[in-house]
């Protein structure tokens, strides 16, 4: 029972493995060339990943929350669309970059409508890559095609925050008295395992809270304070 619900909860990587198995009995060719792709992209992110974390701190740390609701927020209107989009296209890095900033953004207060914003426009109208299109393509295709993306984008954002809430979203900070860790959220980085390995521990590819122990608050707000994607919260105590 215990291995069938382990698979149950990583279907995903079940789905991925049995495709590896499937491309190596069918095109041994190709399985290969897609284990050796897979390979670069675990590496880059191995790269990337930490320093995101560190940014995201940081960002967490400086930014206030008052600004990113000013900015960012729900009643932020055409600015905030506007600054969501400058925020994405002015960014660096692959996509997969961006969902801890998004993270941290969406608890401080940005809507859903510029979160999806900010991740369009990461993924698809990045100056770089607009610099690069034009340079290849043409002006008039890199124009054309960044006033449709965008009109897109727009539309999208408005149809995502009409269908999906903010509760939805597995940021919200749990309703009951003391420590609690998003497993949803959290990316497995390990930090709060190290930072206080009483409280936390390691449950499969996510951290999870020793509830058989009183935290420290101390510890425990030190610990929430390393966390990248903010993903532990506490309640009732001080």
């Amino acid at each position: 029972m215990s291995i069938l619900k382990k698979l149950k909860g990583n279907i995903f990587l079940v789905v991925v493995i049995a495709a590896y198995i499937v491309m190596f009995i069918v095109r041994p060719d190709m399985g290969v060339e897609s284990i050796k792709n897979s390979g670069y992209y675990i590496k880059e992110m191995l790269l990337i990943m930490p320093v995101i974390f560190i940014l995201t701190a940081l960002l967490d740390l400086w930014l206030p929350k008052e600004k990113v609701i000013r900015y960012l927020g729900k009643d932020s209107k055409a600015k905030g669309i506007a600054f969501s989009f400058i925020l994405g296209s002015i960014s660096a890095g692959p996509v997969y970059a961006a969902f801890p900033m998004c993270v941290m953004l969406h608890k401080k207060g940005a809507s859903i409508r510029n979160i999806v914003i900010i991740l369009s426009s990461w993924a698809v109208i990045k100056i770089p890559m607009l610099v690069n299109e034009a340079k290849f393509l043409g002006l008039k295709f890199m124009a054309i095609r960044w006033i449709l993306t965008v009109i897109a984008i727009i539309i999208f954002s408005w149809i995502t925050a009409k269908i999906v809430k903010d509760k939805d979203l597995p940021t919200q900070i749990p309703a009951h008295i003391g420590p609690s860790l998003n497993r949803d959220a959290c990316m497995g980085c390990g930090l709060c395992v190290k930072h206080y390995p009483e409280m936390f521990v390691m449950d499969g590819k996510k951290a999870d809270i020793n509830k058989e122990i009183d935290p420290d608050p101390e510890k425990l707000k030190q610990t929430i304070d390393v966390c990248p994607v903010k993903a532990i919260s506490n309640q009732g105590y001080s």
